[in-house]
């Protein structure tokens, strides 16, 4: 028997980012644990308004976009927990497995200078000092130590890809307003 959830219908925001997934049920009063796609999940911690839409696959509990009202979502051991209006017990926070955590972009909290957020870096043009084109932005990467860029761009009519480590010897400027990353990189590296 599946169990299905009653929470109001919502429009996804225009801004929404998909930060993570719900897990599974942790407890029996309700709490859920949370994969977050961000090793630093404060986005999900800032944000008292989740949207949710339900699992690419799975048993669908409910359909289209959903509002998930926080109660409370705090680090736990090396996962997310968190306690939503509506979600009282156990079979509730099962019923919400797989669905896919949004929030919208202005929620985020604020950035200091030289931080940002992997999300609006993607899709930013690079190019080094001399002006050169190098790509653009499709994903960023954890190496443990340090982020790296991975660029996409197209030699010969074939799809490439480079990758920048994204610290500061070699990144001189990120600006976000122009969309574009200046780098100290060459083509041939």
């Amino acid at each position: 028997m599946t169990t299905t959830v009653s929470l109001p219908p919502a429009e996804l925001p225009a801004d929404a980012v998909e930060v993570g997934r719900i897990a599974d049920a942790w407890g029996v009063k309700g709490w859920f644990k949370v994969l977050s796609h961000s090793s630093t999940p404060e986005a999900l911690f800032a944000a008292k308004t989740w949207y949710l839409q339900p699992s690419e696959r799975g048993a669908k509990t409910f359909v289209g976009t959903v509002l998930l009202s926080i109660r409370q979502a705090k680090d736990h051991s090396d996962t997310v927990v968190a306690w939503a209006q509506g979600i009282d017990d156990r079979n509730a926070a099962e019923a919400l497995r797989g669905a896919r955590i949004f929030v919208p972009r202005s929620s985020f909290p604020s950035t200091t200078e030289d931080e940002y957020y992997w999300v609006d870096l993607i899709g930013l043009a690079v190019v080094n000092r001399e002006g050169v084109a190098l790509g653009e932005v499709r994903e960023l990467m954890s190496t443990g130590p340090q982020t790296v860029l991975v660029l996409g761009y197209e030699e010969d009519g074939k799809d490439q890809e480079r990758m920048i480590p994204f610290v500061s010897a070699f990144v001189d400027k990120v600006d976000l307003p122009a969309r574009r990353i200046t780098v100290d990189w060459q083509p041939d590296y």
